[in-house]
């Protein structure tokens, strides 16, 4: 690399705060869920300014929208970045949309210091990301990468009835280019983290290898429904006591593989739900994550032995339920180390790591080169609207962004 540029962090931060205005709510965030009027408000904003940039603009069959600035060989596979507009309904300022106008910031940068890039830069916006008006989440990447058909898609219904392909045509947003991968030579998201470990360790950047794989489960423990009084405390088949043994075995076996393993029990149901009956059964969300997928596969199985050896000794039947699993993903090396090298050059704090979240790069990793970049946000909050990240590490984030996405698109052709 042979210069590092600097971005505009007064403007960028600017554009972030006018966004911010559209779906704003009365506690500091945004309620700016996809495809609504005010999705279609950021949309036409966003696309505005791209073109004032330069841009030319496309927009796919799932509604995702492609700025690209052309570069020296527009015959050459893009350079791209990009996230999401579409925020929860008490979400933040940053969430997805941090990644967004971060890289419309690197099309304006470049402008500003008159460099055209050998191959073209391209800046996205994937629509349904965070999945709370049309489940699951991820549908435009998903779509885009394969992992979903169009068909599929457009028939994603909201509590209302209306499809995405029917919300897409009223906002205005169904395009005609088609929803597959086109030619992208290397990906990379910038985001705020949305958890504490870069702030808890002082750190402005984080140089993401991947993304944890994430197993969930549901654990189903079956027992003897008996009167809680008459009944003594040895005579029952009681589902509650194979379940705190299994949990704390789960938590020390998740100790072993630290400090990236994770585990969470975020739901339980006792039937049949009655104050003074024991359960005869109780149903458990386990949800277990890790990076390493050979690691994640063994913390299954582990997972699986406990709950079959604990309930055995209790007398008690237990099930495991398989509801979903989305394998770790492994970012491409090349992408990491132009995020390591900017990051280096830049003389930014930084450690290595991996996400704990899902973001559009999951699926996009599928199908083309890819690497994301954390900066902190304010005690780990996101998904609220107290969500907040310092102006100086947004603009500490784009800095390693344009820096990593110019050493990719001004590589030899024959690198």
């Amino acid at each position: 690399m042979s210069q590092f540029l600097h971005v505009n962090g007064q403007r960028l931060w600017d554009s972030l705060m006018e966004m911010a205005r559209i779906g704003a709510t009365a506690k500091g965030g945004c309620n700016r869920q996809t495809l609504t009027d005010l999705d279609k408000v950021a949309r036409d904003l966003y696309i505005q300014w791209a073109e004032e940039a330069g841009c030319s603009i496309r927009i796919d069959t799932m509604g995702n929208i492609f700025a690209r600035r052309s570069g020296i060989n527009n015959q050459l596979p893009v350079v791209m970045t990009g996230s999401h507009i579409d925020t929860q309904p008490t979400g933040g300022k940053f969430d997805g949309v941090y990644g967004v106008l971060a890289g419309l910031e690197v099309i304006r940068s470049l402008n500003d210091h008159n460099i055209q890039t050998i191959a073209p830069i391209e800046a996205s916006i994937w629509t349904n990301e965070e999945g709370v008006r049309f489940s699951p989440a991820m549908i435009g990447s998903g779509v885009w990468s394969g992992e979903f058909d169009l068909e599929y898609g457009h028939n994603r219904r909201d509590k209302q009835g209306d499809t995405i392909k029917a919300e897409l045509e009223r906002i205005g947003f169904l395009g005609e280019v088609s929803c597959e991968p086109h030619a992208v030579k290397a990906f990379f998201e910038v985001h705020i983290e949305q958890g504490p470990i870069l702030e808890d360790e002082g750190l402005q950047i984080g140089v993401l290898n991947g993304v944890q794989g994430m197993n969930w489960y549901d654990l189903v423990i079956t027992g003897q429904p008996v009167h809680a009084g008459p009944t003594p405390m040895e005579s029952r088949r009681d589902p509650f006591m194979g379940l705190h043994v299994i949990i704390d075995r789960l938590y020390a076996m998740i100790a072993e593989y630290a400090p990236w393993s994770r585990i969470t029990f975020g739901d339980i149901k006792a039937l049949p739900g009655s104050r003074n009956t024991v359960p005869e059964q109780l149903v458990i969300a386990v949800d277990l994550r890790h990076p390493d997928q050979s690691i994640l596969d063994e913390m299954d199985r582990r997972f699986r032995d406990i709950a079959k050896q604990e309930c055995e000794k209790l007398n008690l039947a237990s099930e495991i339920h398989d509801e979903w699993r989305s394998p770790a993903v492994k970012f491409n090396e090349d992408c990491i180390e132009s995020v390591r090298q900017s990051t280096n050059a830049l003389g930014y704090s930084h450690k290595e790591m991996f996400s704990g979240a899902g973001h559009d790069s999951v699926y996009i990793s599928r199908v083309v080169p890819t690497s994301m970049i954390f900066i902190p946000c304010e005690k780990g909050i996101s998904h609220n609207e107290s969500e907040y990240a310092k102006p100086e590490d947004i603009e500490a984030g784009c800095n390693v962004l344009i820096n990593a996405m110019l050493e990719q698109a001004n590589q030899d052709v024959s690198h």
